[in-house]
């Protein structure tokens, strides 16, 4: 399941829990992506996965894929907390292939991961 977390107006941010499904990515996050990028012009989101990557169906991966494509140009910074490498390395990587800023953070890092997507602010230490 998907579940949308507190976060300042500028930021789209949801918690991945359990089986995510298509309708997740449909009746939850889509909504409010598209919400957002319609109020401000852009996206800036936090997405925390909680879950095994293999508890993501391969109809949930093609929503996350689908809503990429749609809002392409308005990829503003994007977040995604989880503790797998992989997953890490991939959205570290995918600011070389779309607009935007993409970072991974482990879920101690939350809390920065957070202040960056909602400011766009390096932390202190670097």
């Amino acid at each position: 399941m998907i579940e949308k977390i507190d976060a300042s107006e500028n930021v789209a941010a949801f918690r991945a829990k359990g089986t995510v499904t298509a309708e997740d990515y449909k009746n939850v996050l889509a909504p409010e992506v598209s919400k957002l990028a319609e109020r401000i012009n852009e996206i800036n989101f936090l997405f925390v996965i909680d879950t095994d990557i293999e508890n993501f169906t391969a109809a949930a991966w093609m929503q996350d894929a689908l809503l990429g494509l749609k809002n392409l140009g308005k990829w503003n910074r994007a977040a995604i907390v989880t503790d797998s490498s992989r997953a890490i390395s991939f959205t570290n990587g995918f600011s070389y292939l779309v607009p935007g800023e993409f970072r991974g953070y482990k879920k101690n890092d939350f809390h920065e991961a957070l202040r960056w997507v909602s400011t766009g602010e390096e932390p202190e230490n670097n």
